[in-house]
């Protein structure tokens, strides 16, 4: 799994009809799902998350976790995270999970991530063309990859 975090002042995904989610101050989470990945790599990325230092405590030191902030959570399936780009003009998606895997293991992620935060976490809808818009606070930005841990 490939996720990119990113600390937000406020987001909000879109479908053609009008908004299905919305966050304030919280992370964005772009998760991407590859064939390789299972549920031991999802509670992997969850433990890892939860408890990441990247918002600033009073003296503008990155001390806080989202929980501590009482951030909101928003997470977006993005098979592109998982792109291969070293031949030709045209990215290769080979290793994103098909979509019947990838969907599972998306929700699983949401419903992890909400038990371990305790806190419901918003979503996009998977497989849908969404348009999402966001002010990155910071700007800060993450990226988590479960198959490079080091």
């Amino acid at each position: 799994m490939i996720a990119v975090i990113q600390r937000v002042s406020k987001a909000e995904v879109k479908l053609e009809k009008g908004s299905i989610a919305s966050i304030k101050r919280g992370l964005l989470i772009l998760l991407g799902v590859e064939e390789a990945d299972n549920n031991e790599d999802l509670k992997w990325l969850v433990k890892k998350i939860i408890p990441m230092r990247i918002f600033s405590d009073a003296e503008g030191k990155m001390n806080l976790s989202a929980l501590d902030v009482r951030g909101e959570f928003l997470v977006v399936s993005q098979f592109t995270l998982h792109a291969k780009t070293k031949k030709g003009n045209r990215p290769s998606f080979i290793k994103a999970a098909k979509p019947m895997q990838a969907k599972a293991l998306y929700e699983d992620f949401i419903q992890e991530l909400s038990i371990q935060s305790g806190y419901p976490v918003k979503h996009g809808k998977f497989g849908a063309d969404m348009q999402i818009s966001l002010i990155n606070d910071g700007p800060m930005t993450i990226i988590i990859d479960t198959k490079n841990r080091h």
